[in-house]
């Protein structure tokens, strides 16, 4: 598992990641409301805001972590955006991205590195 100075975490599985929010993330927006899910078929540029997630307190962009297409949406998130501050890592995913270009994952920290960035938060 990778991590993103924006506080999206991302899991590699061939060629296809699976994107969601950290713990650290979820936990200062407060349970979350909403979530507004990418669409399957869209595309994005690495960076780009591609969901929304929305608590009592703010609403907040999620930013891809890599440039590709999206294969699936966590529909779950529709009906329990709670998932996110429950199970942020397991069944609180966003969505499930096709990588179009494996360089992106480059500034992307480890685990470690993540929680050193943290401490600095």
């Amino acid at each position: 598992m990778r991590f993103t100075k924006d506080h999206e975490w991302i899991k590699i599985e061939g060629d296809v990641a699976t994107i969601g929010i950290t713990e650290y993330a979820a936990e200062a927006l407060g349970e979350l409301v909403y979530v507004e899910l990418p669409k399957v078929g869209n595309k994005y540029n690495k960076h780009d805001a591609f969901a929304v997630v929305e608590s009592s307190k703010s609403a907040s962009d999620v930013y891809i972590p890599v440039a590709g297409e999206v294969v699936a949406a966590n529909d779950s998130l529709t009906s329990q955006p709670e998932l996110v501050n429950n199970s942020s890592y397991e069944n609180g995913w966003i969505a499930k991205v096709k990588i179009s270009n494996s360089a992106d994952l480059d500034d992307t920290m480890d685990e470690a590195s993540y929680k050193d960035f943290l401490k600095n938060q």
